[in-house]
């Protein structure tokens, strides 16, 4: 489906799906595509369906409508285009078409040994071969040849990508880089800035200097070379050394000496994120020594430039990822707010619903309705309990408060807990502890709770039916296997296959209005965090058996 998504502005990280043949664009609430930008105006532009693709038409806007950095009335958009409103920057993905016949065409895989066919594999390199071959201290000597000298870039930009690509957090990725360009040139002092999103101002990131030089620890930067890089979009490298036939290295350097500075932007795919500065001060002993050599060279610049470019697509992606992940965040919370309240409301009913039947019973001094509103009250009290419990052990990590328990007794609880329930649900709860258990290491609140949730699915599933509800519960000790298992089974509807994927999902329930879907949940987590599984058979019409395994962990290997 066709889409704009927000890759810069105060929407960063949202999508929007486009359906329909004509897409309103702007701050009006009306519009299909709201955006909360001041720049943008109220109904600012209009994507209109034409043939098999969007034409985004300027609506007479106030700052006008860009693509592709260009000022546009009319333009049939092509999947990949930038469209910019204001501040907003947002990218463009078009229908899914046919794959293109002319390329597909122009491209062939000769057969081995086709007529025409001359090529053969000559040398193979695994991966750590190839790393050796990139290695930055290889054959120094060689570094004076043209050769050398292109292995060495080679090498650098190696290295810029492995540190590109193994870390998502932009601040060590930035010390990684100011690291490799101190490692291949001569600089005594560096630093990296960026382009803070909210104030559009550089800030300063990393900052180095090389150990042992004589170079003040504070970088002033020329903030016209700043802006001349910013807005060219080109690196620069400035030297304060006099450019003059007649300048006599013997006398005025030994005066001033010479500083030479590059400064290149981080030109990323969508626009510039900051700025990489490095500079270097010769002494006048030391100009008169190299004779008057400059130690940063063009293909310096050259080289800083295409580090610059790959740092800065590592941030843009860093800032992308970021961004979508905080969306996924938001949509999640937003899903989790909207199940919670709706269960949370449906409690609050029944209690609301007892209440009544408690004031109408005080009023007519009727007991026995006093006792059905507060029996009302009491069940949805639980429900709110075991809520709040539900809660507290899915979002938090915890580790087991594991000690000597009986499980026969931790289920039999379970079961006394759940029996007056079941009577009134007309569903047979059967207990079928077994024998020979010995005392084990484990933690009897957290199986308490994992073996109710299922128990309690067990007898909602069962109740559900035409013919009389039954779940059976029961207890095993595999020896041999160091395992201990507690079998709860069902003759319930039994468990649609589509729906076996899902069934640990958070908020996932098969109960419709009656569930929260979080009881599976929490007790697979606290199970797993014994070690142990949950195992679940079912088939539709003949119920369901949950199975829950733990490691059978004795008292002497516990202490």
């Amino acid at each position: 489906m066709p889409s704009l998504f927000v890759i810069r502005g105060n929407d960063q990280g949202t999508r929007f799906e486009l359906a329909g043949q004509s897409i309103g664009i702007g701050r009006d609430a009306s519009s299909a595509v709201q955006l909360r930008d001041t720049e943008v105006s109220r109904h600012h532009a209009e994507l209109r369906w034409a043939e098999d693709d969007y034409l985004l038409a300027d609506l007479d806007s106030s700052n006008g409508t860009f693509v592709n950095g260009r000022r546009i009335t009319r333009h049939a958009l092509a999947s990949g285009d930038q469209v910019q409103l204001g501040s907003t920057l947002m990218l463009y993905t078009g229908p899914a078409h046919d794959a293109d016949k002319n390329l597909a065409q122009s491209i062939a895989i000769a057969a081995a040994q086709q007529p025409g066919d001359r090529s053969h594999i000559v040398h193979s390199v695994t991966q750590a071969e190839g790393n050796r071959i990139f290695r930055l201290d290889a054959e120094p000597a060689a570094a004076t040849t043209w050769l050398g000298r292109a292995r060495s870039n080679l090498q650098v930009m190696y290295h810029v990508a492995l540190a590109v690509s193994h870390t998502l957090d932009i601040d060590q990725l930035l010390q990684r880089i100011m690291e490799l360009i101190f490692e291949w040139v001569e600089a005594d002092r560096g630093c990296i800035m960026l382009i803070d999103p909210q104030s559009k101002r550089l800030e300063p990131k990393v900052h180095r200097t090389r150990q042992g030089s004589r170079a003040e620890e504070k970088i002033t930067l020329s903030k016209t070379i700043l802006d001349y890089v910013m807005e060219r979009r080109e690196g620069v490298l400035t030297s304060d050394a006099r450019q003059d036939e007649r300048w006599d290295p013997a006398a005025s350097i030994l005066q001033m000496g010479v500083c030479e500075a590059m400064c290149v932007p981080m030109q990323g795919r969508y626009d510039v994120v900051g700025v990489i500065y490095i500079d270097t001060s010769t002494s006048p002993q030391e100009m008169v020594l190299q004779g008057g050599a400059a130690r940063f060279k063009q293909e310096h610049l050259q080289m800083m430039v295409a580090i610059a470019h790959q740092a800065a697509l590592a941030v843009e992606d860093t800032r992308y990822y970021s961004a979508m992940v905080q969306a996924e965040r938001l949509a999640a919370i937003g899903q989790t707010v909207a199940t919670l309240s709706h269960h949370i409301k449906n409690i609050l009913q029944g209690i609301r619903g007892g209440s009544y039947l408690i004031e109408m019973g005080l009023a007519e001094h009727d007991e026995s309705i006093v006792g059905k509103g507060w029996k009302i009250v009491e069940k949805n009290q639980q429900k709110i309990s075991a809520l709040v419990m539900d809660m507290l052990t899915f979002s938090k990590e915890r580790e087991p408060d594991l000690q000597q328990a009986d499980l026969n007794q931790v289920v039999s609880d379970v079961i006394e807990l759940e029996q007056s329930r079941a009577t009134d649900l007309e569903v047979d709860l059967e207990w079928r502890p077994g024998a020979a258990i010995p005392r084990l290491i484990f933690d009897p609140e957290g199986i308490h709770r994992a073996v109710l949730n299922m128990v309690a699915n067990a007898v909602d599933a069962a109740c559900e039916m035409e013919h009389r509800g039954r779940v059976e519960v029961r207890t095993e000790y595999a020896a041999d296997q160091q395992c201990i298992r507690v079998i709860v089974q069902d003759n319930g509807a039994g468990i649609p296959p589509d729906q076996m994927e899902t069934l640990f999902s958070p908020f996932v329930s098969t109960k419709k209005g009656r569930g929260t879907g979080l009881g599976l949940p929490v007790s697979q987590k606290i199970v797993n965090e014994h070690g142990g599984r949950i195992v679940v058979h079912s088939e539709p019409g003949q119920g369901s058996v949950f199975t829950l395994e733990l490691p059978a962990v004795m008292p002497e290997a516990g202490g």
